[in-house]
């Protein structure tokens, strides 16, 4: 790692700074939103595993989102509910930033996954008849796999910017977990590079990425409102909307966070919404996906009809 860096050897990470009571009662409610996006999430990959039906293009990006909400959540949560019970709340320099690059990664890979879904959701409504052929799943496995390749390769850029630094002062991260920005601040180093290179990577997954999902999502709702039946337009528009709540959750928190100007004064606000993202988006993705979805409600209870039996 470097001589630079033997100077501090573990961080500590602030967390919310509340009451004994609160944090233990914040531990609990936590933990069941934890266990119920784990157990939500699977329920929804393994329901596209199981369910032939479900083998489609649609559903194979919906198993990746599904992966990526597991892995997000749990690369970030459980240290974090460890630390409302625990008034030693440091964590380790390789620890701390194993969990930067992995958050990184797992954020990275669902802003082209998400991409993915829009572009198969426009081709399934503006090119119906074309849709087997253009969706193949040779072209769904490149998608998924450029996703994959281009959020951790950019992560990977990330950390090794970050290890370059010296980190030698306050050992105090004021966040939930080892967030990218808020360990830069600890740096004593200029890290004007750093913030260079997250801008970009930020135009290139987050204001790229929406950019293309904005103009699929006008010619959609152009070809939506041409559907002569009112049935048609209702359906088109039902297999759109759970994709668009998730997008706007996703996208429109993260360009708060890494997009708009810093202050003091938002310090604690970006942890609010920093959890928002590590705990209820994982939670909320399948939710919204299994209630506006009336093929992964029907094989949910098909599912349910078989262990009857």
């Amino acid at each position: 790692m470097g001589s630079n860096q033997s100077w501090v050897t573990e961080f500590i990470l602030v967390g919310f700074q509340l009451r004994a009571e609160m944090e233990v009662l914040l531990f609990w409610i936590f933990s069941l939103f934890y266990i119920f996006s784990l157990l939500a999430n699977g329920m929804i990959l393994g329901l596209i595993c199981l369910d032939s039906r479900l083998h489609t293009p649609m559903y194979f990006f919906l198993s990746h989102l599904a992966i990526i909400d597991i892995s997000y959540a749990s690369n970030n949560v459980p240290k974090m509910l460890a630390n409302l019970v625990n008034q030693k709340r440091t964590i380790s320099f390789v620890s701390c930033i194993m969990q930067t690059f992995l958050y990184l990664g797992f954020a990275a890979t669902e802003c082209l996954i998400l991409a993915a879904m829009s572009y198969d959701r426009f081709v399934a409504i503006c090119h119906p008849l074309q849709y087997t052929v253009i969706m193949s799943w040779r072209l769904c496995l490149v998608l998924a796999v450029t996703s994959w390749s281009c959020g951790f390769i950019l992560a990977l850029v990330h950390t090794i910017l970050l290890l370059r630094l010296p980190f030698c002062g306050p050992r105090e991260v004021n966040h939930l977990f080892c967030e990218i920005l808020s360990v830069l601040k600890l740096a004593c180093a200029d890290t004007w590079i750093n913030q260079l290179v997250i801008l970009a990577a930020c135009m290139f997954v987050l204001v790229g990425p929406l950019s293309l999902m904005l103009i699929s999502y006008m010619c959609i709702l152009w070809a939506i409102l041409k559907i002569q039946s009112g049935e048609g337009r209702r359906k088109a528009f039902s297999t759109c909307s759970s994709h668009l709540c998730v997008v706007g959750l996703f996208f429109g928190i993260a360009m708060v966070v890494y997009m708009v100007p810093d202050s003091k004064q938002r310090e604690e606000q970006e942890k609010i919404l920093s959890l928002f993202h590590s705990l209820f988006n994982p939670m909320l993705n399948p939710l919204i996906y299994s209630l506006r979805n009336a093929q992964v409600k029907a094989s949910l209870y098909r599912a349910l009809k078989k262990r009857s039996m």
